[in-house]
């Protein structure tokens, strides 16, 4: 962000309107039009007399008003592009794409710098996104490994001891065993949820409708909130970033509706074309303003990777959908 700041400060403060164009251009127009009026009033019967009597200052009054303008008219065409520069600037720090000014004669050169650092702007940000997710994901699966391969492998090993000592144990502390060895079956659970979560095997090994299946199922049984899905399958696999990312923005989604919707029912729909695949997840939670936090700013840095669209809409009559649309002839290779 700070980057994208100061770009856009140096533009600011180096980028000048090319004055001598508009200032010929602005000549021209009122030289144009003064031309005009002096010539419709020398071929027209109209006259002034010296001094000017009153019945004539209707007639000069309507001169001066067309004069007036179709001067306002014609500069107002012409220099549109600059009522819109400063609002296309303030659109350019959230992670979305920014639109794109289009070319206007005399300010060319303003309006081409303008876009240049756009596309400037973009790039670098999808380049550190891109590194940046990948640190993230490569990081998700080390301890993913590490809570599989050592505490995993280490609460195993206990639960078998403390399974032996329990046949063995006098009736008096058998009990208190008992209760110690189903805290311990629960932790192991609950690391290897965590497991899976951090390194979807679903995902990796069967693909992206089985992932989202696997993820729906374990958050209704986690929350209590029923999840109607609705997954094409898919006779291919798809790239794995675009995979990767359709799962972590519906596993993004699901956990939002947990924590922030209130909501009793949730719909995840996928569906894909030959062009493009489109994510669906909904729910009939209380709505209102979505708060642009991280989650959601980690959901548009990675539909953005992709080249895909994110929509948010959350009315203050009920419910929330996440909507991500991802065009299948592109991604982005980790």
């Amino acid at each position: 962000m700070k980057r994208q700041a100061a770009v856009i400060d140096a533009f600011r403060q180096r980028t000048r309107i090319p004055a001598g164009g508009l200032f010929r251009w602005v000549v021209l127009v009122n030289g144009l039009i003064f031309t005009l009026g002096t010539l419709v009033f020398v071929v027209s019967p109209a006259t002034l007399s010296a001094p000017i009597k009153l019945t004539e200052i209707p007639v000069l009054g309507v001169g001066l008003a067309v004069m007036l303008t179709a001067n306002a008219l014609l500069l107002r065409s012409r220099l549109a592009p600059l009522d819109r520069l400063p609002a296309s600037m303030s659109r350019v720090d959230p992670p979305r794409r920014s639109a794109r000014l289009h070319d206007r004669g005399d300010l060319h050169d303003l309006i081409m710098s303008f876009n240049a650092m756009l596309d400037r702007l973009e790039t670098e940000r999808t380049s550190a996104s891109a590194a940046a997710l990948t640190a993230q994901e490569n990081e998700r699966q080390r301890i993913a490994r590490e809570l599989h391969d050592e505490i995993g492998q280490t609460l195993t090993v206990a639960l078998l001891t403390l399974r032996r000592t329990v046949d063995g144990a006098p009736p008096g502390i058998r009990r208190e065993l008992e209760e110690t060895q189903e805290t311990l079956r629960a932790s192991l659970d609950e690391v290897r949820r965590i497991a899976r979560q951090l390194r979807p095997d679903a995902l990796e090994d069967l693909g992206l409708p089985s992932a989202l299946h696997a993820v729906c199922n374990e958050f209704a049984q986690a929350t209590g909130v029923e999840v109607v899905k609705h997954i094409a399958s898919q006779a291919d696999r798809l790239k794995p970033d675009i995979e990767l990312v359709c799962y972590r923005i519906a596993q993004e989604s699901l956990t939002n509706i947990a924590r922030h919707s209130g909501a009793h029912k949730a719909w995840l729909d996928l569906h894909t074309t030959s062009e493009e695949l489109t994510l669906r997840i909904a729910d009939n939670g209380h709505g209102g303003v979505v708060s642009e936090g991280a989650g959601i700013r980690g959901m548009r840095e990675r539909a953005l990777l992709v080249n895909a669209t994110l929509t948010i809409t959350s009315p203050s009559n009920g419910g929330t959908e996440v909507r991500l649309v991802v065009p299948l002839s592109t991604g982005w290779s980790k």
